[in-house]
């Protein structure tokens, strides 16, 4: 997924001066963003409050939206860098095209992944008969500095481990590892990313890393995590330090819960593109505008998505801004 911000701001991140290394409860705020023609995202990271959870630094929910006669999410061409990108969905389906060849129908319970490596572009679309009903999230993991450089890749897989627990908990690893069961899909950093279901009456504890930060992504329901309650589309970062995460739920609910190791290095992340410095991104930027590096996606109907204008002030790499 695109960030289609045509004014986007630099976001820097990275370092452990920002991370909390004790459990806390922060809810973070979410932003409406248009997405396409018919798709309004909630956009969770990079948050005012909170750029990174480990090395996950962008998060957006969306849906349920009922897409009966609307085109649905149409994304066009667009590049990246320096990432990967974890397409998971609760309803609907996804085709995704991309600049080495793939082309793929993301289904619900499918885990999407695609590494971007030095470069890659894709497109992101509702096929023309598709489901009345649209409902997923759309997450980014940045790259370490020794791989970011790499080919770039994409994986599908469509089944993917399952961890129950006690009171009604079933949850489905997505990315990384949780309780001892450990996703296919390529990690480059230790993470965690799992959907989680809680049946109706749920009131169990799940084990978690202390070296971990977590957060908490609700998908669906009114999940108490740690003793809050939380509203679909709400974004709870929980810190370091937990060896169990106390779970409830009155009524059947649903949550990502995403976590890693704090990610130590200082980066910048401005539109689609995770560099370094200031040069990095300006040389993507003007690599995508002339055509040039990213390659090209066949198949979509329509063109590329420009580029945005870079801010006037170069960008730096900082640690993480609370």
């Amino acid at each position: 997924m695109s960030n289609l911000d045509t004014r986007p701001a630099p976001t820097v991140c990275g370092g452990r001066q920002d991370v909390t290394a004790q459990p806390v409860r922060e809810l973070l705020a979410a932003k409406q963003v248009p997405l396409g023609e018919s798709t309004v995202v909630r956009r969770l990271l990079p948050n005012f409050g909170r750029r990174m959870v480990g090395a996950w630094c962008f998060v957006d929910h969306y849906g349920p939206d009922d897409i009966a006669q609307e085109p649905g999410m149409q994304v066009p061409p667009h590049p990246h860098m320096g990432l990967q990108t974890v397409s998971w969905l609760h309803d609907g389906e996804v085709l995704h095209r991309d600049s080495v060849g793939s082309l793929q129908t993301v289904r619900p319970g499918e885990l999407g992944l695609m590494t971007s490596g030095r470069a890659i572009a894709h497109s992101e679309e509702s096929p023309r008969e598709h489901a009345r009903l649209l409902h997923g999230a759309q997450l980014w993991v940045a790259l370490p500095d020794g791989d970011r450089h790499i080919a770039p890749m994409w994986e599908h897989h469509a089944e993917l481990p399952r961890v129950t627990g006690g009171g009604g908990l079933r949850a489905t690893v997505v990315l990384g590892e949780l309780d001892g069961a450990a996703s296919p899909g390529t990690t480059f950093t230790p993470l965690t990313g799992a959907d989680i279901a809680l049946a109706a009456g749920t009131d169990t504890r799940l084990p978690v890393r202390p070296d971990f930060e977590y957060a908490a992504l609700t998908m669906s329901g009114e999940p108490e995590v740690d003793g809050v309650r939380l509203a679909p589309g709400s974004l709870l970062y929980l810190g370091c330090g937990r060896a169990e995460l106390p779970l409830r739920a009155d009524v059947d609910s649903a949550f990502m819960l995403l976590g890693g190791e704090p990610f130590e290095e200082k980066i910048v992340m401005w539109w689609n593109f995770i560099g370094r410095s200031h040069d990095e991104i300006s040389q993507a930027r003007e690599d995508w505008t002339s055509g040039s590096r990213f390659g090209e996606v066949h198949g979509y109907d329509g063109g590329p998505l420009p580029a945005p204008e870079l801010p006037p002030v170069p960008l730096k790499p900082r640690g993480r801004t609370r």
